[in-house]
């Protein structure tokens, strides 16, 4: 299959993009006769596609279930309990809603994490999109042997699925998973070369509360112990974190997830970007699931995350655009294993195309500036993931359908939620 978008604005110039299979096979003019889909690009930007590195994406069905809480009253009274009703049904449609909010706002990739995952991996192989899948554990859950079920029989078929899937191991937390199952989780993670993805240090509760329970040791002191940092470790949220923590998170290379909207919704804190970036620690952008931020909106973390960055350090220069696009695009793909995060020939075709014609890109001065302070997900005309065409001019087959069954799975679970 061979795609070429033709005349489209790339860094500045008019060029043709061609692609070829997955991959981006040419920039530079090119004959139309040859390929087996044509894009026009004549009223578009071409720019790199977003990288999520932090989701719960069934959570779709719970937007505006419980909000303006604290987190744990929001957790232990509202979302845990609300969570408990799922079906397995409500996994796969609250995930294909996700997954196509995400393809309208320019997300090509996510990091998820999730409890009864085969739900998810059908649908992100239906939708096109590249996903990292977590095999969610939680000691502290009532249902803990039905989810450890559902991913040890996901694990045992990895080979058969899509290549735009990979598998991670996924503890919740340090306070929901004992130090065996983070063992166990680290173990795995290094036997096989996988992803490890757990919350760290969200609140001050739980960085206090591990402080005195380990001795003394922060929660990223107590997993180092463990062995759970590495570069496969993706540690979501690490607002609350010393120095010595971000010395030790950048001598194992680990991947720390900046969730600003989230963080701030439920006043958990801010991760300390300036202060991480300058000792040299991995920062990717995530989105948190949708019921604490509440849409999956890289253009909304972009922003967010370069104004609370100068709040944080009192100055304007705090963040830089080109820094904060880097982390939401290029970062997120390079963590995450994949050869893409930039449209340069013989790299994965994952492209997003923005209309010129937006208000919010007009006048392009400086087009990273305009995708970090002005745009929103309007200006998504059309995108590719993986060479292939998942929305064109703003339209994704199946739309009706997912939105119709999101309702249905939505209205089921409130009614079973509140008895």
């Amino acid at each position: 299959m061979s795609i070429l978008i033709k005349h489209v604005e790339l860094n500045g110039n008019r060029t043709d993009i061609a692609i070829e299979g997955n991959r981006i096979a040419d920039i530079g003019p090119q004959d139309a006769a040859l390929f087996d889909t044509i894009v026009d690009g004549s009223y578009s930007i071409a720019v790199p596609a977003f990288y999520n590195c932090h989701t719960h994406s069934p959570m779709t069905l719970l937007r505006g279930y419980a909000d303006d809480m604290e987190l744990m009253d929001w957790l232990n009274n509202h979302i845990w309990p609300a969570e408990a009703k799922l079906q397995p049904e409500d996994i796969y449609w609250g995930t294909r809603l996700a997954c196509m909010e995400m393809i309208h706002s320019g997300t090509v990739y996510f990091n998820d994490m999730y409890f009864m995952p085969s739900g998810t991996v059908r649908a992100v192989e239906e939708s096109g999109l590249r996903a990292t899948i977590g095999m969610f554990l939680n000691d502290a859950a009532p249902n803990k042997e039905m989810f450890e079920k559902d991913s040890k029989e996901l694990w045992e078929r990895r080979d058969t699925l899509s290549p735009r899937i990979q598998l991670s191991i996924a503890p919740h937390a340090i306070y929901t998973c004992g130090e065996k199952t983070l063992r166990e989780c680290a173990e795995m993670s290094q036997q096989y070369g996988i992803q490890l993805h757990v919350h760290v240090s969200e609140t001050k509760t739980e960085f206090d509360g591990c402080k005195e329970q380990h001795g003394g040791m922060t929660p990223v002191e107590y997993l180092d112990t463990l062995g759970v940092l590495s570069e496969r470790t993706f540690a979501a949220h690490s607002v609350h974190v010393t120095e010595h923590d971000m010395e030790i998170l950048a001598e194992r290379g680990v991947h720390c997830v900046f969730n600003p909207v989230s963080n701030l919704k439920l006043m958990s804190g801010l991760l300390p970007l300036r202060r991480m970036l300058d000792k040299g620690v991995s920062v990717v952008l995530g989105t948190d699931g949708t019921s604490s931020n509440n849409n999956l909106s890289m253009f909304d973390e972009m922003k967010v995350a370069s104004l609370v960055s100068k709040l944080a350090n009192n100055s304007p220069i705090g963040a830089q655009v080109d820094e904060i696009y880097k982390i939401a695009t290029r970062n997120g793909a390079v963590a995450s294993g994949l050869d893409a995060g930039v449209i340069e020939k013989g790299r994965l075709a994952d492209i997003v195309l923005l209309d010129a014609s937006s208000a919010q890109l007009t006048p392009s001065y400086n087009l990273v500036s305009n995708l970090v302070y002005s745009a929103d997900t309007s200006c998504v005309r059309t995108v590719i993931c993986d060479g292939k065409v998942l929305m064109r001019d703003g339209f994704i087959e199946g739309e009706a359908e997912v939105i119709e069954n999101a309702r249905r799975c939505a209205k089921r679970l409130l009614a079973a939620a509140r008895g």
